[in-house]
């Protein structure tokens, strides 16, 4: 019985730590907001900074919830009821973190790893380096 209070209590202090660090992060979004809009006089830029903030601060707040959901429910009595509210929790809360990822980033997961892979960026030296020579002929080697 100690265990599971245990477990209880580290289940309680992660979603304590999941909605702390939303609250916070939100916080702390609106003065990064404040502080760019003084300093850039730009509200666009201003605006991409909270939302890009807050965007982070849900998402680490989101995981560290998932967290505490599963060490809820690998603690308590197994039932195929929770392990299908747990599945059905983590895949709200998955789909909600992939979706937040998505528009802070603005490209999908595997879009971003072909747009920075190291094959593309050697293969884009690789193309600049073909076209120089031609861009550095002379008009007489041209007509030859």
């Amino acid at each position: 019985m100690i265990e599971t209070s245990f477990f209880e209590t580290v289940a309680e202090v992660f979603e304590v730590a999941g909605v702390s660090a939303m609250a916070l992060g939100s916080l702390v979004a609106i003065v990064l907001a404040i502080q760019s809009m003084v300093t850039t006089r730009d509200g666009k830029f201003a605006f991409k900074t909270l939302r890009d903030s807050i965007g982070l601060a849900i998402l680490l707040g989101l995981e560290i919830l998932i967290a505490a959901d599963l060490v809820r429910t690998v603690t308590s009595t197994p039932s195929l009821t929770d392990a299908i509210v747990l599945a059905i929790v983590v895949l709200i809360r998955t789909v909600l973190s992939f979706s937040l990822q998505i528009e802070i980033e603005g490209v999908a997961p595997w879009k971003r790893a072909l747009l920075t892979s190291p094959q593309l960026i050697a293969r884009s030296a690789n193309s600049r380096s073909v076209v120089e020579p031609v861009e550095t002929r002379s008009p007489k080697e041209e007509t030859l």
